[in-house]
């Protein structure tokens, strides 16, 4: 029974691999776009049969042959301070997290991410994005650092825009984004699963842990990058 998942896994795998090659030019949008009707199918299905590892497997291999590489798209968002700006506005590596002010996280996630971008902002723009309006954003930016950027969508002014419906409903949140200074997708995250009861120190150790190795993948790919024109410039 074990030996026949895993040979199921690896068909899906192939398969997937094989259907979802794109090009590096691709934006996110249209990326996710060919690839999300299935997807959503695919892992109901699997929840609905209570097959959490299936699940996310397939989350897994959408990440990985088809987010991963493509470029996020640009659109607006707004600052705490109600500015509208546009999101490539962060010029260094960015590390984006989606969320809205009714997610509960756990209890140690925002000082975790609090003392990542305490360490690492010099180097990557940390910036938390909610689905929300700034009324409901207000309490919630509170908890976080102030090296960390609170921006927000009202998606009710964003009808029209492509890119917000297919960012915010595609993959959930809380969803950690990766993103190089060229704003191409390195690796996408979903939130440290936690029990409410959980105590802070495994919570903080866990989330903590998942940012850092997520930053690590940033500052390895930009060194890859310079190493990479380097050796173009001087053959």
């Amino acid at each position: 029974m074990l030996m026949g998942r895993k040979l199921l896994y690896l068909f899906l795998f192939i398969t997937i691999t094989a259907q979802s090659q794109i090009e590096q030019s691709s934006f996110f949008s249209e990326a996710i776009g060919r690839n999300i009707k299935k997807y959503v199918k695919n892992s109901q299905d699997a929840y609905a049969d209570r097959d959490f590892e299936r699940a996310e497997f397939l989350f897994d291999s959408l990440i990985n042959n088809v987010v991963n590489g493509s470029y996020l798209d640009n659109f607006k968002v707004r600052k705490f301070s109600g500015k509208k700006i546009e999101l490539y506005k962060f010029e260094k590596p960015v590390f984006l997290m989606t969320y809205a002010s009714w997610c509960t996280p756990g209890v140690g996630e925002i000082p975790a991410l609090n003392e990542i971008a305490e360490k690492y902002y010099k180097d990557i723009d940390f910036v938390v994005l909610f689905w929300d309006s700034k009324e409901n954003v207000r309490k919630s930016a509170r908890e976080y650092s102030s090296k960390i950027n609170i921006i927000y969508v009202d998606e009710k002014e964003n009808t029209n825009d492509h890119i917000v419906e297919i960012m915010k409903h595609s993959l959930g949140f809380p969803t950690s984004f990766f993103i190089d200074e060229n704003k191409r997708i390195v690796d996408v995250r979903r939130g440290v699963l936690h029990p409410y009861n959980e105590k802070y120190e495994i919570s903080f150790e866990l989330n903590y842990n998942s940012f850092l190795n997520g930053i690590s993948l940033l500052k390895n790919s930009g060194g890859e990058e310079k190493e990479h024109l380097a050796s173009k410039q001087n053959p």
